[in-house]
């Protein structure tokens, strides 16, 4: 997502560029005709001719200028948009770099709870052969009392 926006900040001031020197090249071509109105009307005798001239290279002129404002306005727009895109890109920047340290502490959280769990599973473990060991003493004691009980008896019966 970042190279594409920047490829497309890239293009667009690309074009920006572009677009600001047809606006340089047209004020000077508006300049250029202002210049030339200015040469006819030294040159030219007859008045009428000379201000029917001037009145059509003011409506020229005015015309350029007219549409030079127009791009001059669509270039303030391309580049509040470019820089819209530029902090929306550089926002979800350090949205992207938040959410990776989030995911690290996750990782490790994750991390500490397998190996509790790993943990807990040997205890489990420890206490469930300790228990079998406990169970096989405890059967052994009983056949140890059962026979000292047996012992006991036949020694009772012998003493009668």
């Amino acid at each position: 997502d970042r190279d594409t926006d920047k490829k497309r900040i890239e293009e667009l001031m690309e074009e920006n560029m572009i677009l600001e020197i047809a606006q340089k090249q047209s004020m000077n071509e508006s300049a250029h005709l202002g210049w030339e109105l200015e040469q006819l009307s030294k040159s030219t005798d007859l008045a009428d001719t000379r201000k029917s001239f001037v009145f059509e290279l003011n409506e020229c002129a005015s015309s350029r200028i007219l549409k030079l404002e127009k791009d001059n306005q669509s270039l303030q727009n391309t580049i509040q948009e470019l820089r819209d895109a530029s902090l929306a890109s550089r926002e979800s920047s350090l949205k992207f770099v938040e959410l990776e340290k989030e995911n690290q502490q996750l990782s490790k959280k994750i991390e500490k709870l397998q190996n509790q769990i790993e943990k807990e599973k040997q205890s489990s473990q420890d206490l469930e052969t300790l228990s079998e060991e406990l169970i096989k003493d405890k059967e052994q004691l009983q056949v140890i009392m059962e026979t000292l009980k047996a012992d006991k008896e036949r020694q009772v019966q012998t003493l009668q």
